[in-house]
């Protein structure tokens, strides 16, 4: 190939990289944009008045609510109480203990991820003791997504155990009219459960990472290409 069409074809490699590097690097940033603004939306929630279990159960999209501090009234559906495996809090492994709440007057019913205890490594089929009050009760929580999905191996079996609660099977499997949003029960510990429950992170911090990423890539493909392509040409030719 001679020196003219490799010195295009390098070019037009050059401005293809830094095209497509500098195009992602501003994805990521609207990326990050996006999630600042939903983390406003929420901290925005987190400051409104404590919202009533009754007017959650009302809304078309509950999900717009997340974050938003709410007063649930109910009893608990002991019988479709689920333990979440594999769960994390003040770095110990234990089940997330969730348990569905029928809101009082109304049809509406909500996923309620109680609290974190500690299982049993001698025997991981045991059932740790968790106190469930009978009769109504009232809780005051925080309006969040169903609970978060780790990988597991092969599909989910139903069970008191289980490694993931995926929703919409569980509304199908109990036949409940489960609301589509859950609440964190907020509080000091009770009933044999811990609440010191992590604050969702965006990840906005990743995406600035990414970003930087991309731009210091199309930076380094701009450097090498100015240095092998231009200054060393003109070195060469002037010592020529």
């Amino acid at each position: 190939m001679s020196a003219p069409w490799r010195f295009l074809l390098l070019t037009v490699a050059a401005v293809l990289g830094v095209a497509a590097a500098l195009s992602l690097g501003r994805w990521q940033l609207s990326r990050a944009a996006q999630k600042e603004v939903l983390q406003a939306h929420r901290d925005a929630q987190a400051g409104l008045e404590r919202l009533d279990g009754g007017k959650l159960a009302l809304l078309a999209n509950p999900a717009l609510m997340l974050d938003r501090e709410v007063a649930l009234r109910g009893h608990w559906i002991v019988q479709q109480m689920v333990f979440l495996d594999n769960r994390q809090m003040n770095d110990k492994q234990g089940f997330y203990v969730v348990t569905p709440m029928q809101l009082e007057a109304s049809a509406g019913v909500i996923l309620v991820q109680r609290g974190w205890v500690a299982r049993n490594f001698l025997d991981r089929t045991a059932l740790p003791e968790v106190q469930t009050p009978k009769g109504t009760v009232d809780i005051v929580g925080r309006i969040v997504p169903p609970p978060s999905k780790l990988y597991e191996l092969g599909a989910d079996q139903p069970g008191r155990i289980r490694q993931n609660l995926d929703l919409s099977k569980f509304r199908t499997e109990t036949g409940l009219p489960l609301l589509a949003v859950s609440v964190q029960q907020m509080g000091p510990a009770s009933d044999g459960l811990l609440r010191d429950w992590p604050r969702p992170a965006t990840g906005v911090e990743k995406h600035y990472g990414y970003a930087f990423q991309w731009f210091a890539l199309s930076a380094l493909i701009t450097i090498l290409y100015v240095w092998f392509q231009v200054v060393r040409r003109f070195i060469h030719r002037r010592s020529a």
